[in-house]
This record gives C-alpha cells, structure tokens and sequence, in this order.
C-alpha cells in the first residue's frame, strides 16, 4: 500500500502503522514545507498543522512539534525545561538527525529517537496534521497519538 510513496515517507509509513495510527500519508500535489501552504492544501486551520522543529540544545537534536499557529520562544522553552540554550539546526544538522529534509521534517521515521518536546496548543484539535518525511507528504493523527508516537513531552513552546 506504501509503494507509490517516497522513500523518506515509506519509513514513515511504517513507523505510524507500528504505532497503531491509521490514518494515509497523503501525496500533495505542490510542496507544503510551511504551516500556512499545507493548512491551506488540506483547508484546514493553520494551528492544526503539526511542525517538526528541530533545533540543537545542550549539544544534541531537539525536536519540538509546535502548532502551525506558535512561534518557538527558545529562551523561554529552555528555562522551562531547565535546559542549556536552545538554537535552530543548520539544514545539515536537521537531515543528520531526522534523514529528512527541512519542510518535510516528520515526527518519526528517524535513524534514532530523538528527545521532542509537544506543544500543548495541539491538544485543542481533534485531528492534527504533521509532514510525512517530505515536503509533499502529510498524515493525519490525534494530539494524544503524536504524544505516543514520538514520546514527547507536553509543554507549552510560545
């Protein structure tokens, strides 16, 4: 059922079904690498589109799924953690760690876990979209899959 996908979101593919989600990677037809461009290929609001942030803090990737709707305060976030500083990852250090490109960064399908953070502001949405491993992938999931799927932990990101 995978095999029409990119490679990047066949892991991803597979990542979600292990973790029990059953919703389709669905192919965009144009590239949706931002929170507006995807809400508005799948007309739904922009604060129901999951990013996949990630950033370096204390010298390790950091992923943060924040709502389209949020801007990351990084110094907020890192004392509310009790955390070291927080920066944006270079575009190498983003596919160093996801194997995915920036705009099409999922929440799984990773060479390794990684550590990530889940913006609470999600939780108000019955179904949340995020990247499937490309640009022009997409999945749809509930709040409280996405906190299972990636082991994250809630924290407000704004």
């Amino acid at each position: 059922m995978s095999a029409h996908l990119p490679a990047r979101s066949r892991l991803v593919h597979d990542a979600i079904r292990t973790a029990g989600i059953e919703g389709d990677i669905v192919v965009l037809p144009g590239a949706a690498s931002t929170a507006v461009l995807a809400a508005q290929a799948l007309g739904v609001e922009v604060g129901a589109i999951a990013n996949s942030l990630v950033f370096q803090c204390d010298g390790v990737p950091l992923l943060v799924m924040t709502s389209g709707a949020h801007r990351v305060d990084t110094a907020a976030l890192a004392a509310r953690i009790g955390r070291g500083t927080i920066t944006r990852a270079t575009p190498e250090q983003v596919r160093e760690a996801t194997g995915q490109a920036i705009g099409g960064v999922a929440p799984t399908g990773h060479p390794a876990p990684l550590e990530t953070l889940v913006d609470e502001h999600l939780a108000t949405y019955p179904e949340i979209w995020a990247a499937g491993g490309t640009p022009h992938t997409v999945f749809p999931m509930t709040f409280t899959q996405l906190v299972a799927l990636t082991g994250g932990r809630v924290v407000a990101v704004d």
